[in-house]
């Protein structure tokens, strides 16, 4: 029963998104479809990743770089649902049999420092710094009504910085900064990026939420964590 409720609360979430896209704002300062992107592949497909130990946090750092230089840009681009071979290196995504692989947010891979916006306006749901190796390190969980649907948005891989100040049910406004990507040692050990997800419903978490889930469990995360593209409108990953 609750995941028919489930599906009919998302299918209205999705409904409202593409209703409200023109007033959606944008979760970095600048318009992600007038950059030059690299969207990555984190697959078993991609052969590059085996040229290199992908348990070292350094080599890993320095492909990132290497190819977003490669290709002349400083935005990269992690997909969502993507079934992904670089978390077999940890015991973090251990999830008895089977490994936790699917990614369910879109990662945008930017310098340091760089600002994170408020797409809609909301309150601080929960913030936390998750500190284990591999993990979000500090992250943010806003929480957004539109339309009557609540709804809420994760942010991982932050700065310390960005967690200063911060109380829960704090309002934050549309566009204004909620903090701003962290570097490797304090982010969980990752290239500097954003994860950035949807999340239906947080139940009893705060300040943390999976990012990446069990094959087996795919489709019922795919319904509550819904494509991050809905608010992130990039048109590449469209093609």
């Amino acid at each position: 029963m609750f995941g028919i409720y489930q599906g009919v609360l998302m299918k209205s979430l999705k409904a409202i998104l593409e209703k409200n896209e023109s007033k959606i704002g944008r979760v970095v300062q600048f318009d992600l479809n007038k950059e030059k992107l690299v969207i990555f592949d984190f697959t078993e497909n991609n052969k590059n990743l085996r040229k290199i130990n992908i348990a070292s946090a350094e080599e890993f750092d320095n492909y990132i770089k290497k190819t977003l230089l490669l290709n002349e840009t400083k935005v990269g681009i992690g997909r969502y649902s993507e079934d992904r071979f670089i978390y077999k290196h940890s015991s973090l995504f251990e999830d008895g049999i089977k490994s936790r692989t699917i990614h369910l947010g879109i990662d945008i891979f930017l310098p340091v420092k760089t600002k994170i916006l408020s797409p809609f306006n909301a309150i601080i749901h929960s913030f936390q710094n998750n500190k284990r190796n591999g993990d979000y390190g500090p992250t943010i969980i806003l929480q957004h009504k539109i339309d009557g649907i609540i709804f809420y948005t994760l942010y991982g891989h932050l700065s310390k910085e960005s967690l200063y100040r911060k109380k829960e049910n704090q309002k934050i406004k549309k566009g204004e900064i909620i903090g701003e990507i962290g570097g490797m040692k304090i982010n969980g050990g990752w290239p500097e990026h954003v994860h950035f997800q949807i999340i239906k419903d947080v139940g009893e978490m705060r300040g943390d939420f999976p990012g990446v889930a069990n094959i087996n469990e795919r489709q019922e995360y795919l319904k509550l964590c819904p494509d991050p593209n809905l608010i992130l409108k990039i048109k590449k990953l469209k093609l």
